[in-house]
């Protein structure tokens, strides 16, 4: 068994335990958590490299021999996947240190903050149909927490919205693993992929279409992601960067192995209704951005907006659609995430996130002026950063399959999305603010949040200005999907 490979589990799982060991101890619940994530972090690096070589981390739990053992399988796909979870993990945990979220820590939330990142890792790890709905039901549960730690009405009020919807998603997923291993009398990714051309094509269909549906609820998509924009804006601004970037795509991820890789090629039916319902989600997430003036709800539109990118890659099931789709998720996870710690700077500074009761910014911070302007052009898809390459991936191949009228769809949704970055950067930064009389609060701790916020615009640039490196990566990722 290769230890390597339960890492994305067992390191959150073992810092959960010391971190609640030690709420009555702050500062040692603190350095705990660094050293949790340091090695988290570090654990990713070396799953990356050792995929990156062709070599995927496997393990088998119970004495068992796949498939009728638990099996833990992270190839090429899943290691980048963990690998941005401990980088969001880090720069969350980094940013909570500063003054841009003032509410008072719960001695839980760190707890609850690393049951989310197992759940997460879990999810990318496991090759198991079953076990990848346990470790839903682990986000979920976590989730929910800290949701509810903070008590306001409000939070409580975004807790019961998300709870509901998520939980009609797994009840949803339960019955399509259930009906799944009815049909073909196994759960592992590597026997379900050998057993779906045994079955019809009409059974195939609907036990994938049940799938889908489950992943898609939790993916946020179109039309059921009303839970995301009115809960995530409850959330105190770390986490919500957390999830922001990495719980939907948890969703995806589990819509890109299913079909794309362990039913794949799925009916053509299906690929063709996933099209339609990124387009949906493409649209109507960008609409919700526009007519919205909280900076928090319009980035979590565009979170909606974004997934439908994603899923159109998806959708073209092809492997160019595939290696697009992994380059997509891995640039917009960064971005996202940076754009809501970004905007906790703002209304730090400004006292709002109301787009219409601050401004003036510009003029006495042109730094952060210029650092929102990174993930936010970045999110527009403008040359050459890395949303210009994610796009012309995704692009590339629907043109290249004669689906024009997603492609205008896509062009349409990207012109919004930069009306809407626009209208963040021209009220919050070039107007003057409505107060005449606001001034900079006095000497906040912003440089934990500066620190967090550069790097992850770092990475934006890294990525935007060699993308030839995570290209020929999702290239190799999407050779060995559909492969086994």
């Amino acid at each position: 068994m290769s230890v390597l490979a339960v890492s994305p589990v067992l390191v959150p799982l073992v810092t959960v335990v010391a971190t609640t060991l030690a709420q009555k101890r702050p500062g040692l619940q603190n350095v705990l958590s660094y050293v949790g994530m340091l090695l988290f972090f570090g654990c990713a690096v070396a799953l990356v490299d050792t995929a990156h070589h062709g070599v995927a981390a496997q393990a088998v739990f119970g004495g068992w021999g796949a498939p009728f053992g638990i099996e833990f399988h992270v190839d090429r796909t899943g290691a980048a996947m963990v690998l941005i979870t401990a980088i969001m993990g880090l720069a969350s945990l980094v940013f909570m240190a500063s003054d841009a979220d003032c509410e008072p820590r719960h001695p839980l939330l760190l707890p609850l903050m690393f049951g989310v990142l197992a759940g997460v890792g879990g999810s990318f790890a496991t090759a198991d149909l079953f076990n990848l709905y346990v470790w839903f039901e682990v986000m979920l549960i976590c989730a929910v927490g800290i949701f509810a730690i903070g008590g306001r009405i409000d939070q409580l009020d975004g807790t019961f919205k998300y709870f509901v919807l998520n939980i009609f998603g797994t009840l949803l997923l339960l019955v399509a693993v259930g009906m799944i291993y009815g049909a073909t009398g196994h759960l592992n990714y590597t026997a379900l992929a050998q057993a779906a051309p045994q079955l019809s094509p009409w059974v195939v269909t609907l036990l994938v279409s049940g799938l889908m549906l489950a992943f898609l609820v939790k993916a946020g998509a179109f039309p059921l992601f009303a839970w995301l924009p009115a809960s995530y804006h409850t959330l105190p601004a770390p986490v919500l960067a957390l999830f922001a970037g990495l719980l939907t795509k948890v969703g995806v991820y589990a819509v890109l192995r299913s079909v794309g890789d362990i039913f794949a090629p799925a009916p053509d039916l299906v690929y063709v209704v996933l099209g339609w319902i990124a387009a949906g989600t493409m649209l109507f997430g960008v609409l919700g951005a526009a007519y919205h003036w909280d900076m928090r709800r319009i980035l979590a539109f565009h979170i909606v907006s974004q997934i439908g990118y994603i899923l159109l890659g998806v959708a073209l099931a092809s492997e160019a659609g595939n290696a697009a789709t992994l380059f997509y998720t891995l640039h917009h996870i960064v971005v996202k995430a940076n754009l809501f710690l970004i905007a906790a700077m703002i209304w730090r500074l400004t006292g709002n996130y109301d787009l219409r009761k601050i401004g003036g910014l510009y003029k006495v911070k042109p730094l952060l002026g210029v650092l929102f302007l990174i993930p936010a052009l970045s999110l527009v898809g403008i040359p050459p950063l890395s949303g210009f390459w994610s796009k012309l991936l995704v692009l590339q191949e629907a043109i290249a399959q004669g689906r024009i009228a997603w492609t205008v769809i896509a062009l349409i949704v990207s012109v919004l999305t930069l009306y809407s970055m626009v209208k963040i950067w021209m009220e919050a930064f070039w107007k003057s603010h409505p107060d005449e009389h606001w001034t900079l609060p006095r000497t906040p701790n912003l440089w934990p949040a500066w620190v967090a916020t550069l790097g992850l615009a770092a990475v934006t640039l890294s990525i935007s200005f060699n993308p030839q490196f995570l290209v020929e990566y999702a290239q190799a990722a999407a050779q060995t999907l559909g492969g086994r």
